[in-house]
């Protein structure tokens, strides 16, 4: 795990608890309230984004994990000559973040499409039907 995510001492502990029962959590009651309040789909990944960051801020000031390390990025991206040089340098070491960003994107549009499955059978009760837990069907 630690090539693509980089941990502390506690490392797939505090991982499992910050971000996917704390993140997870956040990211399922961010997706079933953009769904509640009929917003877009890709509203999800922009909220997802955002939480991913606060997560990597809690796995920061609590144990102290490099998830964005600010001070290497801008260190290597000095250093480097191209561009296409100093993107890969910001992709290899934002892997952490974008880990968190993956997995609370998931989180956040299972809420969502869950949500949205429910409300259209109940809101549409004489046009849809619920056809599984993340799909509807159109009834006649």
């Amino acid at each position: 795990m630690s090539a693509l995510y980089e941990s502390g001492e506690y490392g797939l502990w505090t991982f499992f608890f910050l971000t996917v029962l704390l993140g997870g959590a956040a990211a399922m009651a961010t997706g079933r309230a953009l769904a509640l309040t009929w917003r877009p789909l890709w509203q999800c990944v922009v909220y997802a984004g955002l939480l991913a960051f606060a997560i990597a801020f809690l796995h920061y000031a609590l144990f102290e994990e490099p998830v964005i390390p600010l001070e290497i990025i801008m260190e290597d991206i000095a250093d480097a000559s191209g561009f296409g040089e100093r993107l890969s340098i910001l992709a290899w070491n934002l892997r952490g973040w974008a880990v968190q960003f993956v997995l609370l994107a998931v989180f956040a549009l299972t809420g969502y499409r869950l949500t949205r499955v429910r409300q259209m059978a109940r809101q549409y009760g004489f046009g849809y039907a619920t056809s599984g837990p993340v799909l509807w069907r159109k009834i006649g």
